[in-house]
């Protein structure tokens, strides 16, 4: 994937079959949201002179070390970094998609509610 519109959207695609999700567009901005709670922060659909694109993630595992090791990624703002969230940019070289889905996914683990990872648990793998 090279674009980074395609990228972002495989995110959302697969952020919103997790169960219990759905898409929220607070601030002007997409998030997805399990049990009312952001789980991944994706940002406005365009770069604009103020934004560049940028997904975030809650991530509690060497993950988190990971993903800070993407050139431009720091802690997200607003005090979330120091809860595991970390904001990732779509223009740097990114790991592979696979990677990027597992990040989401343990974001969604570490948001939603325990009712919601069994039923994921019960799913097939992806």
């Amino acid at each position: 994937m090279s674009d980074w519109h395609d990228v972002r959207e495989e995110l959302r695609a697969y952020a919103l079959k997790l169960p219990e999700t759905h898409e929220d567009h607070p601030w002007g901005e997409t998030v997805i949201k399990v049990n009312k709670k952001v789980f991944v922060f994706l940002g406005i659909d365009e770069q604009t002179e103020k934004w560049n694109p940028s997904f975030g993630v809650k991530l509690l595992s060497e993950a988190h070390g990971h993903a800070l090791t993407v050139e431009g990624a720091a802690p997200s703002g607003y005090g979330l970094g120091k809860a595991g969230w970390v904001t990732v940019p779509f223009l740097s070289p990114l790991p592979e998609t696979d990677v990027l889905l597992d990040w989401v996914e343990e974001s969604y683990r570490a948001i939603a509610p325990k009712r919601a990872v069994k039923q994921l648990d019960e799913r097939p793998v992806r």
